[in-house]
């Protein structure tokens, strides 16, 4: 090995002469040094090294950088009123002044980490020197000082972890930096405040009350001595997965504290003797009022602050945001109240605390999905075996049952006028269900859809007063297959006007309607009001609410049927400030865009009332006396899967919806799980309170009276006479899709000239030559109506089913002995695979 290295050498130095001389002869002396050679070699290597840490010195925090470091500041999240809704800390942390943690703290710190930290300007020479001694034998031991770990604390990016020299001598020079601009006790205190303590608990304080429930002024030496303890290796040290190796470092801090004169030799032989008593409990930030509201606003903070240039965690931001304190207080306990007495009829019905005892038939579906079931199947048991061993593990059972079973509830508040979300609640308990069911949960919205069918129908030249029979429907889909909604009556083959279409839910009026209309022109009218991030499937089951999308979705559209037309995009935030008060960022409220003609929209509200005061949502007013100028609608699906309710104020838009994760969980009551038993107690409750709190003005009326023209009355009476002079002869057919009536002035807006003739085929045709027919109302005139729709109070229930919550004579809901299903819409029936089977909806007038 000597002979070949030699061989090397040799080869080079005749390869470096014939190169350059220069190069050679500086390469001979290396090979034979001298001893006048050796000393300039170790006078030059100080120099080297301290030019190396000059050149380093500028890449290395600055001292602003550092002043910014102790002093930054979270962004605060305020209400319209200005409340604290959230404050965005990077970590789970709460900064304590010195003067209120433990002394004990202090001096295990010292005593363990840097015992002559009040003698050294940053770098302990001797244990430094030490360190490199060990190190160099093979027992590698760390030299760094308080203020050392500090600077790799708070600058880990910039200084890096890795065991090189140039790792430490950034270490060092922010050390010195750090000495120079503070004092030891303002080191100490950023240290104890920023040091981690695992489970999320940064600083002293938080690692009190993790690991001994109790303040950082409330530790006596043995707790302090085990918490420095940790900071030779958090994990390593746990003192909740390794105590045996806590106690035991433990004890090393508190003979050094013995060591170094701050504890007496008598209280270590006392003390050593003695258990950790770990009080452990995992420290979570309070969730706040509105903790779904302030997680969609973080994401969208982040966004804006990095094209601003700004830290969301250390800028001390201010965001003025449009929740309103008090109205976001009355939508949780709202959403809470209805939540946990929902929760009960649904563990009734499922046996939840008898592990789904009511619920076998799902059970072995539900275990399948679980990871214990695959494991069991990876270790090659059948599928019988497997779902038998995971049945006998009652915890698991229960468990899943439980979770499965667990109702949800969501609600969002917006004012139309200007799109300023007011309220939301995207659970029922964010710690439980902090997934965001307002606006990441997409669920199909039933009947609550309907009203984009007859907006569109409106705005096509369709009146509340046309009609359509109630026959049954069959409406041809792509490939060949037939879709038949249905209502939970049979059909009575009597006309229906549109306002009791909508009012009473009626799925086949709507259908028809749908077919009249368009599923595309639904879909495009739907997207332009507020639907706009889900998919809308164009085709005719649409109408009933087969596609999914979002609570705030479908808020936003109605804010749009509520702001007369006008779609307003939602907003959250309305000013940024700094920590000073001063303004970074105002965000004004868009102008409304007219996405449905303002006629339409004035006669689809007109509509909607009914809904509320006669039809499927009546209760809004008769169980919760809810006051003023509002509209509404109900939904519910296919196997009251969800339930819906969205109520209209010219002030305030407010939705919930009902349900579970798993659709496939249900309430398992025709009754409960109606929109109008489930979701609109929650909307009932909220605008309940805020109008007793004035939060809402019971005396704003929407604006949609318009006194009618003269060309308007003339109109109307020439349309009259033509329909007079060319009335259908007894013995000819009637047309299929709409009748129109003899009409008299309500609200909505100047009469339509074309409503002249729309009869017979026409009608069939669709008639589409009205001019803002939606002006000139009309009720109908000796149109036979349908039973349910004209029953006195005191008449019995039809043995078809009564359409729950209509108005039977008085204008009171009549209490149905037997509840009935809500309009329910059948899961995607606009696919081919579900439009032959797909089951009746319920009843037109169920919410």
């Amino acid at each position: 090995m000597t002979r070949l290295i030699n061989r090397f050498l040799h080869t080079l130095d005749k390869g470096l002469t014939l190169a350059n001389p220069l190069v050679a002869g500086a390469w001979w002396h290396v090979r034979h040094p001298t001893r006048r050679g050796v000393a300039r070699a170790c006078a030059a290597l100080p120099v080297l090294l301290l030019l190396y840490v000059l050149i380093l010195i500028p890449f290395t925090p600055g001292i602003g950088d550092i002043r910014k470091a102790k002093s930054e500041q979270p962004a605060q999240i305020l209400s319209a009123d200005g409340k604290l809704l959230a404050e965005f800390k990077p970590s789970n942390r709460e900064w304590v002044k010195l003067k209120d943690i433990s002394p004990n703290v202090v001096n295990a710190l010292i005593a363990t980490e840097d015992h002559r930290f009040y003698q050294h300007f940053g770098l302990d020479w001797r244990r430094t020197a030490s360190a490199a001694l060990h190190t160099f034998s093979g027992d590698r031991q760390g030299g760094s000082t308080i203020t050392q770990q500090l600077a790799r604390n708070l600058y880990p990016d910039e200084i890096g972890r890795a065991p090189t020299l140039t790792r430490k001598l950034k270490e060092a020079i922010t050390a010195f930096k750090i000495e120079a601009l503070y004092t030891k006790d303002e080191i100490l205190e950023t240290y104890l405040n920023t040091v981690p303590f695992l489970y999320n608990a940064y600083g002293i304080e938080m690692a009190a009350r993790t690991y001994f429930d109790k303040s950082a002024s409330e530790l006596n030496v043995l707790e302090s001595a085990t918490l420095a303890g940790m900071l030779k290796g958090n994990s390593y040290y746990n003192p909740v997965l390794n105590p045996e190796r806590a106690l035991q470092r433990r004890n090393t801090v508190l003979a050094q504290m013995v060591k170094y004169g701050k504890l007496t030799p008598a209280a270590y032989e006392t003390l050593k003797r003695r258990a950790l008593r770990i009080d452990f409990e995992r420290q979570t930030e309070p969730p706040g009022p509105a903790p779904h509201f302030a997680q969609q606003l973080r994401k969208w903070l982040a966004a804006w602050a990095d094209r601003n240039d700004y830290n969301i965690y250390s800028d001390g931001l201010v965001v003025r945001t449009t929740i309103d304190s008090r109205l976001q207080t009355m939508a949780t306990q709202a959403v809470i109240l209805q939540g946990n007495q929902l929760q009960g009829i649904a563990n009734s019905a499922w046996g939840t605390r008898a592990g789904c005892a009511n619920g076998r038939d799902l059970l072995p579906t539900f275990l399948r999905e679980t990871p214990e079931y695959r494991a069991a199947k990876d270790a090659g048991m059948t599928d019988e075996d497997a779902l038998k061993r995971l049945s006998s593990d009652h915890h698991l059972v229960q468990a899943l049952c439980e979770s499965k079973t667990r109702v949800q509830a969501d609600f969002l508040a917006m004012d139309p006028r200007n799109g300023q979300i007011k309220a939301w609640v995207g659970s029922r308990d964010f710690s439980q269900d902090p997934f965001d069911h307002v606006q990441q949960a997409r669920r199909q919205p039933g009947s609550t859809f309907k009203p984009f069918v007859y907006a569109a129908a409106f705005e096509s030249g369709a009146k509340p007063t046309d009609t359509l029979p109630d026959k049954p429907v069959e409406i041809a889909l792509a490939g060949g297959e037939i879709w038949r909604p249905s209502d939970e009556d049979e059909p009575s083959e009597r006309a229906i006007s549109l306002r009791d279409g909508l009012a009473f839910s009626r799925n086949r009026i709507t259908a028809q309607l749908m077919e009249t209309v368009g599923p595309t022109k639904v879909a495009r009218l739907a997207r332009a009001m507020g639907v706009r991030d889900s998919t809308l499937d164009p085709v005719p089951s649409l109408a009933l609410g087969t596609s999914p999308v979002t609570l705030k979705e479908m808020v936003s559209a109605y804010g749009t049927i509520a702001n007369l037309g006008g779609y307003v995009e939602p907003v959250m935030v309305t000013r940024i400030e700094d920590r000073n008060g001063e303004v970074l960022a105002e965000f004004a409220p868009a102008a409304p865009r007219q996405e449905l003609s303002a006629d339409a929209a004035r006669t689809l509200v007109d509509v909607m009332r009914d809904v509320v005061s006669r039809g499927t949502g009546s209760s809004i007013r008769s169980r919760f006396g809810v006051r003023g100028d509002v509209a509404g609608k109900t939904g519910t699906t296919q196997g009251n899967a969800d339930g819906w309710f969205i109520l209209i104020h010219p002030q305030l838009v407010a939705g919930a919806w009902v349900g579970f994760n798993d659709s496939r969980v249900t309430l398992r009551s025709d009754y409960w799980g109606q929109g109008a038993h489930s979701a609109l107690p929650i909307v009932g409750d909220f605008f309940q309170r805020a109008q007793r709190s004035k939060l809402v003005d019971t005396r704003v009326k929407f604006e949609t009276e318009q006194e009618p023209g003269w060309f308007a009355e003339r109109t109307d009476r020439l349309r009259a006479w033509f329909e007079h002079l060319f009335a259908a002869s007894p013995g000819q057919s009637e047309a299929p899709v709409v009748r129109r009536e003899p009409a008299r002035r309500v609200p909505g807006g100047a009469a339509a000239s074309a409503a002249l003739g729309v009869s017979g085929a026409s009608a069939a045709s669709g008639a589409s030559g009205a001019s803002g027919a939606s002006g000139t109302l009309a009720e109908p005139r000796e149109v036979p109506q349908p039973p349910l729709l004209s029953a006195p109070a005191s008449a019995p229930r039809p043995a078809s089913g009564a359409v729950d919550g209509e108005v039977r004579g008085g204008g009171e809901p009549a209490l149905a002995p037997t509840p009935t299903p809500d309009d329910v819409t059948p899961p995607d029936a606009g696919s081919a695979a579900n439009a032959l089977q797909a089951a009746p909806a319920s009843a037109g007038g169920a919410p």
